[in-house]
């Protein structure tokens, strides 16, 4: 071997615990930033599910005989 070969393999071996940590690092980023927009892809995809869910459904009315007081009220009068 070279001595410029033994240098360099001795600077990557002097930094390959910072090297590592460096990769591990990027490595954890990655994966919270992958997780972070799966959990939004799938919130979105939910919410669009939901909703389109609430605009199909049929709205529900309710009626009210008011005869009852309406009498009542022209008694008062």
């Amino acid at each position: 071997m070279s001595q410029q070969k033994v240098d360099q393999y001795k600077k990557e071996k002097y930094n390959r615990k910072k090297q590592l940590e460096i990769e591990k690092r990027t490595q954890l980023t990655y994966r919270i930033a992958g997780s972070i927009v799966a959990i939004a892809l799938v919130g979105w995809i939910g919410f669009s599910i939901y909703s389109r869910a609430e605009a199909n459904k049929p709205a529900s009315y309710t009626e009210v005989n008011m005869n009852a007081i309406n009498d009542y009220m022209g008694t008062l009068n």
